[in-house]
């Protein structure tokens, strides 16, 4: 997927720039052709010279340094560019982009290109969490900007933290992922509902009951939908996961929560997928100070919770409806019945007591069924492989005639 790929690397300065040069070997040797901006404060830390080795290319690092008369180098450079990656981005040049600063090479270029613009912050834990950082990259977002958040670990400065730049190879990974997926995106302007994790229903202010949903199938169909080129929500219960960059994603405790999120979506989706383990009960009486301790047994008087994939089913008029069903019996026929009972499109089902398609797992063992009676049952695979195996089967359903899963 990278061969003859053009890639605009810009390098800023941190320790973190010897992780460049090994992706800009990477991606080389992977058939991109890759040219690099190097800020001065990168300079300090690698030579130029090394990444012209590895690149096979001129090194750019000064706004005035002409390298050819007959174009203007910041902006050939930016129309170039099928993709352009900053990596390392440190705190000083999110700054500046969030603000329309242009006084190097990299900040100029990047104000004149027009190609998806990705950014791969890392720097001291502290300083990513600063509220004028986190302000600068939430600005960046809103103009489109995908961020790969930076990960956990020991950093140069000493602090154990967020602030490690991505690796190398899952820089390429994603880099090529979304090369894949921009060859066709059958989603393309399609807005996208996709609902993850678990809810909690609140017993007092400490408890509260939820389930084993970690939320990972519904982040991965979430990646994979706005690979495909969807405008994607993601409402998301609690989970442990990173965010999905080039989502909008709003976070919810409680079923009626999710309700509400959803309802505020669904008359502009296309796609709505249900894929969250939303409570069935709740409590009836939230009690407002913690319970006590008592001598015998405590009993919870439980009422229902709004059925969202039903009523959604109720009210839906161009929509393409999706709901899950984690099954520990019977799977086929409960799911079958759902399919009908809630007036969805596609029942994607799978035994949670199989070995790989458990909760919190990195696989899962699907089974999708479809109202025309249809269904396709695929074998153990990962759960961003299961998502894009039911998006086809979505994008098959819009589109009559395509019903094939390939």
């Amino acid at each position: 997927m990278l061969q003859g790929k053009k890639i605009l690397l810009c390098v800023t300065g941190g320790i973190a720039v010897y992780k460049a040069a090994a992706l800009t070997s990477k991606l080389t040797q992977g058939g991109a052709r890759v040219k690099v901006i190097m800020s001065a404060s990168a300079q300090q830390f690698v030579t130029p010279l090394t990444f012209q080795a590895l690149s096979r290319h001129d090194v750019y690092t000064d706004t005035f340094d002409e390298k050819h008369p007959q174009v203007i180098a910041h902006i050939d450079l930016a129309d170039w560019a099928d993709l352009i990656l900053v990596a390392p981005a440190t705190a000083n040049m999110i700054g500046k982009l969030a603000n329309g600063i242009a006084d190097d090479m990299i900040s100029t270029t990047l104000l004149a290109a027009a190609a998806p613009v990705w950014i791969a912050p890392a720097m001291n834990v502290h300083m990513y969490e600063h509220p004028a950082v986190k302000r600068n990259m939430a600005r960046l977002d809103e103009f489109g900007y995908r961020f790969i958040e930076p990960n956990e670990g020991f950093l140069a400065c000493g602090y154990v933290g967020k602030g490690r730049l991505e690796e190398p190879e899952t820089l390429v990974h994603l880099i090529e992922d979304f090369f894949s997926a921009a060859k066709e995106q059958p989603l393309k302007n399609k807005n996208v509902v996709i609902t993850a994790g678990p809810t909690r229903e609140a017993i007092d202010p400490v408890r509260f009951l939820t389930n084993h949903s970690s939320g990972k199938m519904g982040y991965a169909l979430a990646e994979a939908a706005r690979d495909m080129g969807a405008n994607v929500s993601l409402i998301s219960g609690p989970v442990s996961l990173k965010e999905p960059a080039g989502v909008e994603i709003q976070r919810i405790q409680s079923a009626e929560e999710m309700y509400q999120a959803v309802m505020e979506r669904f008359s502009d989706a296309d796609i709505v997928i249900k894929a969250a383990a939303v409570a069935d009960y709740r409590p009836k009486t939230v009690h407002g100070d913690k319970l006590k301790k008592q001598e015998g047994d405590l009993v919870l008087e439980m009422e229902r919770t709004k059925d969202i994939l039903k009523i959604l089913g109720q009210k839906k008029t161009h929509q393409l409806l999706i709901g899950f069903a984690a099954e520990t019996d019977r799977m086929e026929e409960y799911a079958k019945g759902k399919l009908i009972s809630k007036n969805a499109d596609m029942i994607v089902a799978n035994n949670v007591k199989t070995k790989g398609a458990g909760f919190g797992g990195e696989t899962n063992i699907i089974t999708i069924y479809k109202r025309d009676g249809s269904a396709k049952e695929c074998q153990l695979m990962t759960k961003k492989e299961a998502a894009q195996e039911i998006l086809r089967e979505a994008v098959a359903e819009l589109a009559p005639g395509e019903k094939e899963c390939k």
